[in-house]
């Protein structure tokens, strides 16, 4: 499921990212990586605020749908 679906306040993994291969160095350099942990903190118009690592992110709507992201096993 995209990032903007998931539930707030759980942990979740990355399991894709859909964006070219500039945003996805840029997002690697933030921590957002394939199998990494992510937290949604909060939901707006689509776009999140999330945690990563010990920072927070903010992503718009469109790179927010782009994250697909699974339950942590």
């Amino acid at each position: 499921m995209p990032i903007s679906m998931a539930p707030i306040g759980k942990e979740m993994c990355v399991v894709k990212v859909l964006t070219d291969e500039k945003t996805k160095k840029h997002l690697a350099n933030l921590g957002i990586t394939i199998d990494s942990s992510i937290t949604v903190i909060s939901e707006q118009n689509g776009g999140v605020i999330c945690l990563v690592k010990e920072g927070r992110l903010a992503l718009d709507n469109e790179l927010s749908r782009k994250i697909l992201v699974a339950q942590k096993r």
